[in-house]
């Protein structure tokens, strides 16, 4: 699958507007346990921004420390 989001990183803007859609919504906790669960594992195939900006060609690593 296909993402649209290449990094983790959220400029504080867009969690800010996230965060404002996201209030007084009520959610039962099953609802809550799936959204949970979808979320780590959506989060957990997104790699984090790679630190050194002269060196772009490295892949980062996986969560699991492999290549």
């Amino acid at each position: 699958m296909e993402y649209k989001r290449q990094y983790r990183d959220l400029p504080d803007e867009v969690k800010q507007r996230i965060s404002a859609s996201s209030k007084g919504r009520a959610k039962s906790y099953d609802h809550k346990q799936h959204i949970s669960r979808g979320m780590k594992k959506y989060w957990s195939s997104v790699p984090s921004k790679p630190q050194n900006h002269e060196n772009k060609d490295v892949e980062p690593l996986n969560t699991d420390g492999s290549m």
